[in-house]
């Protein structure tokens, strides 16, 4: 990891921790102006709690046990009342509380040591998802727009017996059913297959933005990049020595374009070695990988061999894509 990054970052996080504590503590200050009644008790609570402690320390195992009932029927009257007030005056408790950006970490970008998510996809954006996902609040579940696929049965052009509308309302249902089953083993990965335009990026975008904002961490490369900068992470020791490890253990991997990249035995083993990885890694960790391509199955296995072909056929659920280039209708 690069450490100057990570050392601009904690820095971003501590003025982002300050300022929502400020913010809190001055919102906190007009709410109690306006309702000293709630100041007043919440002095009572922290007073509670100090002389109690203090007691507890110079006291015999049996007072203790009548000091810590005495504190919890007080604290919880004060309680009680307090929150009467805030009901009375439609505040709610997390009024009184830092609006931090990561309710997780609360802005520290640690979780008992280790680093928080939040920070480790703040990186991620920075080192490789780069302009890949920097659309996600205009590609989402929410700005889906079925109509941009014909409700046109053609057999003939689409080897289907379904509209590329309905077909599209599958695979969006299933996309929606792999974001809520994430956590289960049993879900499977994705296989986004078709050609170019038809909506297989823009997919991968929605559960990557819900993904996020369930707190996963998610890694989105295209089979060329990433297999290049693999590759050169081997031979160049300037480069990014965690970059294999990030793929590896990244909560969601997008490999979009598969089949673009130049391909050659060492680009294989590296392939297989993520896709074969990431399917064992789920033994100790929920990890999922999404491959969009513009190959058919048939391809998939004799450009990729049957090793990389047989993991896919087995662990990943396989949707196809077809119908009109969205871009262009987009562009009408």
């Amino acid at each position: 990891m690069d450490n100057s990054l990570l050392k601009k970052l904690l820095t971003e996080y501590d003025t982002k921790r300050i300022k929502a504590i400020s913010d809190a503590d001055l919102k906190k200050q007009n709410i109690y102006n306006s309702i000293p009644e709630l100041e007043n008790i919440n002095k009572e609570l922290h007073n509670l709690s100090i002389n109690t402690l203090k007691s507890v320390l110079i006291s015999s195992p049996k007072e203790k046990e009548t000091f810590i009932k005495d504190l919890e029927n007080k604290s919880n009257n004060l309680i009680i009342h307090k929150n009467s007030i805030l009901k009375k005056y439609g505040i709610l408790s997390d009024d009184l509380e830092p609006d931090f950006e990561c309710s997780i970490c609360k802005d520290t970008g640690y979780v008992n040591n280790d680093i928080c998510n939040c920070l480790k996809q703040k990186i991620f954006n920075i080192q490789y998802n780069k302009s890949n996902i920097s659309n996600l609040e205009k590609e989402n579940f929410s700005t889906f727009n079925f109509n941009m696929y014909s409700n046109e049965v053609n057999k003939d052009l689409y080897s289907s017996n379904i509209s590329p509308r309905e077909n599209i309302k599958k695979i969006y249902d299933a996309a929606m059913n792999f974001v809520d089953n994430f956590n289960k083993l049993e879900e499977k990965n994705l296989v986004f297959l078709g050609p170019t335009g038809v909506g297989k990026t823009f997919l991968s975008n929605c559960i990557a933005k819900a993904l996020l904002e369930k707190g996963r961490t998610v890694l989105y490369q295209t089979a060329p990049v990433m297999l290049d900068t693999i590759i050169s992470s081997r031979f160049n020791k300037q480069a990014d020595a965690n970059f294999m490890d990030n793929l590896l253990n990244v909560d969601l991997l997008i490999i979009d374009d598969l089949g673009t990249e130049t391909i050659n035995s060492m680009k294989y083993t590296e392939l297989f070695t993520i896709i074969n990885t990431r399917l064992l890694n789920q033994n100790q960790k929920i990890t999922k990988t999404i491959i969009s391509t513009n190959l058919d199955l048939k391809t998939i296995f004799s450009v990729y061999n049957e090793r990389i072909g047989s993991r896919i056929i087995g662990n990943y659920n396989i949707y196809k894509f077809f119908g009109d280039d969205i871009r262009f209708k987009k562009n009408k």
